[in-house]
């Protein structure tokens, strides 16, 4: 029987298989939190999308940690969240083989963002997408939802609503919406259907969802690498210097038999734009980015906006409302992440400490980041030449 000179664990984490790129670009919420009927009905998730990321100074409020006190520098992701509009209602039911669809309510309304999530190639549609339901809702509007909305009230015990992103208020080059479901928990099914009834047709913000502390999953798609050897796909040793037809391979790849490659083996092949889950992300800051103190703390009471000099690289101005989660998060920039309530109740120090930013970095994220706003600038480069032709322009205009 062989041995080996070493013993060492596997490289690269089995539970991630297959590593293929994703179906969805969008990340899907796979599992929503448990449900607590004492609550007050509240909605789980949101949409965002990452502008980049920045670093924050704030003090640990920590008892019995040897950091309590004291100020730490932490990296942070500003992720722009512009207000979702609910456009319609679904209802479950639970059956032995999980939740099947009873009936879906719509709003009499669709904005074109959202009709081009419908379509394949808008230039050429027809965009007939919803005008009879559409139709039947203007001619019926008291009765045309009440209904499907008793049949939810009586037999499902699952709500949620159908939302998309206001996508032409963040400065992508997109024009399709982000659509999905965000289930609502707490209270009963009846409370369920009217608090879903009330948004209908009707804008929520991030800051319906979540608030400053509290910590959040995100889920999204992680930066493609495309096709990668098996060394930095999978993190395995590299081979002796002195090794025939390269080194940065496996060395045995199976037995003669069975006559085939075992699945656990690591091979190459393609690495990022995987969906991934990430928990525990705790909530800096949620503010609207067309605010001149968006950026402004208690200790540093500068007139800043949270957009750095220079905008987000390879995103631009962030004008709408945002969300300052801690550290980073999956995917490039520009790219749809999904914000949902923790799935797991947070009890431990860290995740229950209070947030006490003292200050948060502006600087330009292209080069050295020497000043944190243009006034500042200005003040220590004094006059420049630029500045003084237009100075000198405008006094002839």
């Amino acid at each position: 029987m062989s041995h080996r000179k070493f013993e060492a664990p596997r490289h690269g984490s089995l539970g991630f298989l297959p590593r293929k790129r994703t179906k969805k670009h969008r990340g899907k919420v796979r599992k929503f939190p448990k449900d607590n009927a004492e609550l007050k009905p509240h909605l789980t998730a949101f949409l965002g999308y990452k502008a980049g990321m920045t670093h924050v100074v704030r003090e640990i409020e920590r008892l019995g940690s040897k950091l309590h006190e004291k100020e730490v520098v932490e990296g942070a992701t500003v992720i722009e969240t512009p207000p979702m509009m609910v456009i319609g209602i679904a209802g479950y039911i639970e059956t032995p083989t999980g939740l099947r669809t009873l009936t879906t309510v719509w709003g009499s309304y669709f904005s074109e963002e959202v009709m081009r999530r419908f379509y394949k190639n808008w230039y050429r549609s027809k965009k007939k997408a919803f005008t009879k339901y559409h139709k039947r809702a203007s001619e019926n509007k008291d009765t045309y939802l009440d209904r499907d909305l008793q049949k939810m009230k009586k037999y499902c015990s699952v709500i949620r609503v159908i939302a998309h992103t206001q996508i032409r208020k963040v400065g992508l080059r997109q024009k399709k919406a982000h659509l999905m479901e965000i289930q609502i928990n707490g209270g009963s099914p009846e409370e369920k259907v009217d608090f879903a009834a009330s948004l209908l047709e009707r804008e929520i913000t991030i800051g319906d969802v979540f608030e400053e502390g509290e910590v959040i999953d995100t889920i999204g798609v992680t930066k493609g690498k495309g096709f990668e050897g098996v060394t930095t796909r999978w993190g395995v040793t590299r081979l002796p210097r002195k090794t025939h037809k390269g080194l940065r391979k496996v060395a045995c790849i199976g037995a003669w038999h069975p006559a085939n490659i075992q699945y656990s083996v690591p091979r190459a092949g393609q690495n990022g734009y995987h969906h991934r889950t990430e928990i525990n992300k705790k909530v800096y800051r949620i503010a609207n980015g067309a605010d001149k103190n968006s950026a402004t703390t208690e200790f540093d009471l500068t007139e800043k906006s949270i957009t750095p000099m220079g905008g987000f690289p390879h995103y631009g101005v962030v004008d709408e409302d945002f969300i300052m989660i801690k550290g980073c998060c999956v995917g490039v920039y520009k790219r749809p992440i999904t914000l949902r309530k923790s799935i797991i109740p947070q009890t431990k120090k860290r995740a229950i400490e209070p947030v006490n930013l003292k200050w948060i970095d502006t600087s330009s994220k292209f080069g050295h980041g020497r000043f944190q706003t243009f006034e500042e600038k200005s003040k220590f480069m004094g006059a420049t030449k630029e500045k003084a032709v237009i100075d000198v322009a405008s006094q002839f205009q």
